[in-house]
């Protein structure tokens, strides 16, 4: 029994060989485990890794987008500042614009109150005179009233003949139409230069006729040269006119030549289609005259037409 016991316990004695077996076997499985942990966590990381390089390349794309937004929205915002240069620009030329209207308005205003102003001072100048060639008519026609020569209830004028005034084409007065002129001209032009009247009286006009006897210009000449005769007549103080109203009948006196411009037409009769020019009467000198008023309605009329 003990020798059995011995060879057992004999037999049961550590063997080195297999503890470092066991030891090396511990090892390896060791080390397989670090591998496989190790494999794990490069796994892990290179799928995170990869995840983050994604997430990554998102960014940078994300990043990329809003550098474009960006740039587009400054791009934006250049093309809005150049428009806001432009309206402000097209918004102070306007405001210059306005100003310089408004200015020209202000003008126009004054202008208009102007030409209004000058139109009731003419308007009251007018108004002063209205009724004077009625008066000075009715004047003349009270001096002449017992004389054989006719004052035109129209116009305040007075017709000599050219056949009693002078003879046949000829411009120089006959002694007899001396006579008669001296005692009716100063008569005519006494009352026109009265004080009364004078400063309403723009023109004393000798005008001279002819009939249609011969060329326009030879009549014209004709006409003219008999109103002057008449003219110098009245200038003369040997006729009748003072040397005062001589002064002032040359600050008025205009002499026209109308050659057969303006004749005189016979009364129609029944038999007569066409009216007929009647010679001797056409043959005359007309001594008329002109009133302020006259300029004043052309003033008016102009002031109208600017308004």
């Amino acid at each position: 029994m003990r020798n059995k016991r011995r060879n057992r316990e004999a037999f049961a004695e550590p063997s080195y060989w297999q503890s470092f077996s066991d030891m090396m076997a511990a090892l390896l499985l060791i080390f397989i485990l670090i591998i496989a942990i190790t494999l794990a966590i490069y796994k892990q990381k290179t799928t995170t890794l990869e995840e983050t390089e994604k997430e990554l390349n998102v960014a940078q794309e994300q990043l990329e987008l809003a550098a474009i937004d960006l740039e587009n929205s400054r791009l934006e915002i250049e093309k809005s500042n150049e428009e806001l240069a432009l309206s402000l620009a097209d918004l102070k030329a306007a405001y210059d614009q306005a100003a310089l209207t408004n200015e020209e308005l202000n003008q126009a205003y004054l202008e208009i109150e102007n030409a209004q102003a000058e139109l009731a001072a003419t308007k009251s100048e007018l108004q002063d005179i209205v009724g004077i060639r009625t008066d000075i008519i009715g004047a003349l026609q009270d001096t002449f009233n017992d004389s054989s020569m006719k004052v035109d209830a129209q116009t305040g004028s007075i017709t000599f003949s050219s056949d009693v005034l002078f003879r046949y084409n000829s411009a120089t007065l006959t002694p007899a139409s001396q006579e008669s002129l001296r005692e009716i001209i100063p008569l005519y032009l006494d009352v026109l230069l009265q004080d009364q009247y004078r400063e309403y009286i723009a023109e004393i006009i000798i005008e001279g006729h002819t009939d249609t006897d011969g060329s326009y210009i030879s009549n014209m000449e004709l006409s003219y040269n008999r109103a002057s005769a008449v003219a110098k007549f009245c200038l003369d103080e040997s006729n009748g006119l003072s040397e005062a109203e001589i002064e002032r009948l040359q600050h008025l006196l205009t002499v026209n030549g109308r050659s057969y411009s303006d004749p005189i037409y016979s009364a129609p009769t029944p038999d007569a289609h066409t009216e007929e020019i009647d010679m001797a009467a056409s043959r005359r000198v007309e001594i008329k005259f002109r009133l302020k008023e006259d300029e004043m309605i052309e003033k008016i009329a102009a002031i109208l037409q600017q308004e």
